[in-house]
């Protein structure tokens, strides 16, 4: 630690305005680091995958046993696998070679799996044994309704386009998928917002009736719900729509940078801040969030993945300098302030993963999510509530317990608090019984000690992403950014301002250890 900690202190006061000369090799030693972390992480993602089929599993036990493999995967899943192995390529863990025969070897299996032809997109589960679609959930026996999700599909979809850019001898594979799948399928031009616009996107279909809520449209039954937020992760797939000509370009001004700030709306977590303004004839509200004394434009839930896993793919921050370029930033520092000051957990980094007493669950913070049940921080399921001006009295103060970090959120914020985040995951390596062949486990109860010891292709996958960019010059954003995607999405995007101050005092992103 004695050794790790020195490096990363004078990496720390270069990101204070401290002299360059002496971080330069101090950033080799926190970039060695933080190679030895992609290797084993690699090594996760190749023991979930079946050697027959090239499908990754959705998870893994810490062990990495073949017999540890869930027997169900997603187009998220696959699309991770396929970047991944591209990452692996770049970092010399891999060959050329084998990159490309274990990324071809996933086309071929995609280029016959069976999907919903009208549109082209995968069904939400897989058995990557055989590629039969799931119609039985395997740890419970419960029936499966045959789903595509556009948000699961939209990372397919980067991930194709990941492949295009990278790998030219797979070019044409990736491709003749790419060309086939339309997101315009799901764009609802009659679904409003409560500000007047209206055209959003689905958050699926199905291609048989459902239980549960659904309209049929198009020959298949949509969800009733839409995605209106903008700080989440299916704004991929809105980019990705937008771009090929699928969906219309004001289409990314119709989701809502904050729900209203009227008592009418005073159910969401706080009540923001903001002012009205105008782009592409959209009427928009620049709503933001403040929490301790970071103002930013919240996520749905709080968490890292709804922020920045887009950013791993599209530069938004350099894009988008008055909008992503100030709220990536200000995310990071509220989920470093939140873990260090304020819950004091000693450590941070919070986003949907294993739940360290089993299963699933989504973890975050409270304060900087919109929804008012929140994605808690700690095992006890603390609840934030700041109240909604005069409409709401505020709640009394959380008493956070054992709190959740998930390594993967950590690894997400690494363009913008690289020092931070190198220093929080070798402290989170040394004091608790988090790292193993496969690289980190997938969340720490920090209070107990308690793990989640299994890998989740998605978070392992994100590992990878945000690796590539960082060691590799933004390797995955290269790859991923066709001339067509940057002329069609950077003017979009680089027309607005977030109400979020320029050059706003972020001590945290400065910050190392506690």
């Amino acid at each position: 630690m004695r050794r790790l900690l020195a490096p990363l202190l004078a990496l720390t006061l270069t990101l204070a305005g401290g002299s360059a000369a002496v971080a330069a090799p101090d950033d080799r030693a926190a970039d060695r680091a933080l190679l030895s972390y992609a290797r084993d992480t690699w090594r996760s993602m190749t023991a979930m995958t079946d050697p027959g089929t090239g499908l990754v599993a959705d998870n893994i036990t810490g062990d990495l046993a073949a017999g540890g493999r869930s027997t169900y995967t997603s187009p998220t899943n696959i699309g991770g696998y396929l970047w991944s192995a591209v990452v692996a390529r770049d970092l010399g863990i891999i060959s050329p070679a084998e990159a490309r025969e274990r990324i071809g070897q996933t086309l071929d299996t995609l280029a016959r799996l069976k999907h919903h032809t009208p549109s082209g997109m995968y069904y939400n589960w897989y058995d990557p044994r055989d590629g039969s679609v799931v119609t039985v959930w395997p740890d419970d026996g419960n029936p499966v309704y045959p789903f595509m999700s556009s948000v699961d599909n939209g990372w397919l979809a980067a991930a194709l386009h990941v492949v295009k850019g990278a790998v030219p001898q797979l070019r044409g594979q990736a491709d003749a998928i790419l060309r086939k799948m339309n997101f315009g399928f799901y764009y609802n031009p009659a679904a409003a917002t409560p500000f007047g616009a209206s055209g959003l996107i689905a958050g699926g279909f199905w291609d048989a009736p459902p239980p549960g809520c659904s309209r049929q449209r198009a020959g298949v039954w949509f969800t009733c719900n839409h995605y209106d937020i903008t700080v989440t992760e299916p704004r991929i797939a809105t980019y990705l729509g937008i771009a090929a000509g699928q969906i219309p370009p004001e289409a990314y001004y119709h989701t809502m940078r904050t729900l209203p700030a009227t008592c009418d709306w005073s159910w969401h977590e706080m009540q923001p801040v903001g002012f009205d303004t105008h782009h592409l004839g959209v009427g928009v509200y620049e709503g933001a969030y403040r929490y301790r004394g970071i103002q930013f434009v919240p996520s749905w839930g709080g968490d890292m993945f709804e922020a920045l896993m887009p950013d791993l793919f599209v530069p938004e921050a350099r894009w988008a300098p008055n909008s992503w370029g100030r709220n990536h930033p200000a995310t990071v520092a509220g989920q470093i302030e939140h873990g260090m000051n304020d819950a004091r957990y000693g450590y941070w980094g919070f986003s949907p993963a294993s739940d360290p007493a089993g299963g699933y669950l989504a973890w975050g913070v409270d304060a900087m999510g919109m929804d008012t049940d929140g994605y808690p921080s700690d095992m006890e399921r603390s609840k934030y509530d700041a109240g909604f001006g005069d409409c709401r009295p505020a709640g009394p103060e959380p008493d956070y317990g054992d709190g959740v970090v998930t390594p993967h959120a950590a690894f997400l914020a690494l363009p913008y608090a690289k020092g931070p985040v190198v220093d929080n995951l070798a402290r989170l390596k040394a004091d608790f019984d988090s790292y193993g062949p496969g690289g980190f486990y997938d969340a720490i109860a920090v209070g107990s000690g308690t793990v989640a010891k299994r890998h989740l292709s998605l978070d392992q996958a994100m590992i990878m992403a945000a690796l590539g960019n960082e060691l590799r010059h933004d390797l995955i954003r290269r790859a991923f950014v066709s001339p067509q995607f940057e002329s069609r999405i950077r003017p979009l995007i680089a027309k607005e301002t977030f109400n979020v101050p320029a050059g706003q005092d972020l001590p945290q992103l400065r910050r190392v250890g506690s």
